[in-house]
């Protein structure tokens, strides 16, 4: 990929979620993670390492079907802000209506880290990651809040982000995948089966 001025910049390495809870033209939520990994491929992005597939329980529960969820370790040679136009371009291909927060969809990628960048800032990030769960159901960020400020609260994003980048250390916390994973409740783990 290359940014706009045709120059290359250093690779970076990112994690995004893949999550899938209904079907579409394009096949079943299984089929549209791996086609949705097959266009980002096409477009230039490396997948270096992909998780297993897990079925999840939907969140926040009885919001609609359960959900295919799975971790993409990519590499790229462009800016952070590409690659979400990129990923918001797939999901749109493949059917995504981004109608409710939280709400049912064909695809939603998520990216989860961009590198150790901390975006918009220590405060922005702090701000998003202590909202109340009532408050985070009602308002979403007009910009990219990264590291995503929930991910060590959810156990749908750690079990599959933990087979691509166990080591991967939070900027902000100094916690790894692992780590964070470890500090969740075993019953919300147990909850992620693998496909």
């Amino acid at each position: 990929m290359l940014q706009p001025s045709g120059a290359r910049i250093n690779p970076v390495s990112a994690i995004i979620g893949l999550g899938s809870n209904l079907s579409s033209d394009q096949g079943s939520p299984r089929e549209i993670l791996q086609a949705a990994l097959d266009i980002l491929s096409q477009k230039g992005v490396e997948v270096q390492s992909v998780s297993r597939f897990y079925a999840t329980p939907c969140f926040p529960e009885g919001a609609g079907p359960d959900y295919v969820n799975a971790a993409a370790l990519l590499r790229v040679n462009d800016r952070m802000l590409n690659l979400l136009a990129l990923l918001h371009e797939v999901e749109k291909t493949m059917g995504r209506e981004r109608i409710q927060r939280w709400g049912q969809r064909t695809l939603d990628l998520d990216l989860l880290a961009f590198g150790d960048e901390i975006t918009p800032d220590i405060a922005g990030f702090l701000h998003w990651r202590d909202l109340s769960i009532d408050a985070q159901s009602k308002v979403a960020p007009k910009q990219l809040i990264l590291p995503h400020p929930r991910l060590q609260d959810r156990a749908f994003v750690l079990v599959p982000m933990n087979d691509v980048a166990p080591d991967w250390v939070h900027p902000v916390t100094g916690h790894t995948t692992r780590q964070m994973l470890e500090a969740l409740d075993a019953s919300d783990v147990a909850q992620i089966k693998p496909l």
